[in-house]
């Protein structure tokens, strides 16, 4: 059995059910976001989403400093942190899993971020296309 599917086949005794085991936009394996700042959901470096996530934060995007203004002017502020979320703050560059609407709104506006496709969960493709995404697609870095 492959890690992975050791992965998932714990997953399902703890009862996660395929909480954990995701594929990316593309239906290969997600890949991590980010470490550093630390990201996702549940603040584990991946865009994985779950029944308590209402943003749905599935999108790996790297920021710049036009969205940041853009969803800052959408009443969403991300450069300034907010410790009683565990959220650092983001600059241009950062790597960050952001919700599928406001990338929606934003690249309707001609402000979305790059999207890392290995790293933005499958459930993104309930709200964007891929051919939307892959339009604005951030070559892979190496590392998170």
């Amino acid at each position: 059995m492959s890690v992975r599917g050791s992965l998932f086949a714990l997953c399902l005794v703890l009862g996660l059910g395929s909480t954990w085991a995701k594929d990316n936009v593309l239906g290969t394996e997600l890949e991590i976001c980010s470490i550093d700042p630390m990201t996702g959901w549940h603040r584990g470096g991946y865009c994985r989403t779950d029944d308590n996530d209402f943003g749905t934060h599935t999108m790996c995007s790297v920021m710049t400093a036009e969205f940041l203004e853009y969803t800052k002017a959408q009443g969403n502020d991300l450069s300034n942190p907010a410790p009683q979320y565990n959220f650092p703050g983001l600059k241009p560059g950062d790597k960050w899993c952001i919700c599928a609407l406001r990338w929606r709104e934003a690249f309707k506006a001609g402000k979305a971020p790059k999207v890392v496709l290995e790293s933005s969960d499958e459930k993104t493709l309930q709200y964007n296309t891929l051919d939307e995404i892959q339009s604005n697609n951030a070559a892979k870095t190496s590392g998170p």
